[in-house]
């Protein structure tokens, strides 16, 4: 890469595009989802918050790629339960951030002609928390901070890439580190199994995230037999005890009973209002 190369991204998470898909519609930003290879997905931004200010308009700002791909994979670390490794790249640097949950991002930068300009320990950290191995993965990754007349930034980015497919990681075809985002964006649109992610508003988002709670391991018990047989359960036992408490002259269990009965009718009322639309039976 050189003064003139294109800017790009890439938004790696590590996991499949279901868990994903919900997330990443939080962040508000056209992109496309596809699966990445076991247990890994890929986002590619069609947006480029990060584009020269000319090409943005008079009294708009633009941050840096890095910046911006940053916040991104922060948000939807933290919104999720799997790490997020954000690739990027411009005419003068490129490199990675790699978020986790609440825990302190780790990056690294390289630039343009290769030379390294992180601190080695980021390497180091960011095998440990991608569970790679201590040895022959970290020594890979060691072997990326050392100079190499013969390796550009472009370089470096697939170096990082060829020790992350050891884990599973597989980019689909047409999404190569140094492209512009136009070009990442047609080659993950060529993708069968690649899927545009949109913001459609809050009510959407809503929906989204209900889909996928319901869709998971909590799925049984927020709508169908089981959701249904757990609300009554609750109004049968909170009746009688809010009438105990109240014989009793006794706050604390009143309020208990009425818990009890409010998550109840709540449980029914969402297993009625969800079953009655589109998706219902």
């Amino acid at each position: 890469m050189d003064a003139t190369s294109p800017v790009g991204a890439l938004l790696l998470c590590r996991s499949e595009p279901d868990a994903v898909r919900p997330v990443a519609h939080l962040l508000r930003e056209r992109m496309l989802l596809a699966p990445a290879g076991d247990g890994w997905s890929v986002l590619v931004p069609e947006g480029t918050p990060w584009q020269d200010r000319r090409e943005r308009g008079a009294g708009e700002s633009a941050e840096p790629v890095d910046r911006v791909l940053g916040g991104w994979a922060a948000a939807l670390a933290v919104g999720s339960t799997w790490p997020v490794l954000a690739l990027w790249w411009d005419g003068d640097r490129a490199g990675y951030t790699l978020a986790g949950g609440f825990r302190r991002p780790v990056g690294y930068v390289w630039l343009a002609d290769g030379t390294p300009v992180g601190e080695d320990e980021a390497m180091r950290t960011f095998a440990e928390r991608l569970g790679l191995d201590p040895v022959p993965d970290v020594q890979a990754l060691e072997a990326l901070t050392r100079p190499d007349p013969q390796a550009d930034a472009r370089t470096r980015l697939r170096g990082l890439l060829a020790v992350l497919t050891r884990i599973g990681l597989t980019l689909p075809a047409g999404l190569d580190p140094g492209e512009p985002a136009a070009a990442l964006t047609a080659g993950a649109g060529a993708g069968p199994e690649a899927e545009r992610i949109a913001w459609a508003g809050w009510r959407d988002a809503v929906r989204v995230e209900l889909d996928a709670v319901e869709n998971s391991r909590m799925g049984p018990w927020m709508r169908g037999p089981r959701a249904r047989a757990l609300a009554g359960a609750q109004l049968a036992a909170g009746l009688p005890l809010a009438l105990w408490g109240a014989g009793r002259r006794s706050g604390g269990w009143v309020f208990a009973g009425a818990l009890l009965m409010a998550h109840g009718a709540l449980g029914l009322a969402y297993d009625r209002i969800r079953g009655e639309g589109p998706d219902g039976a």
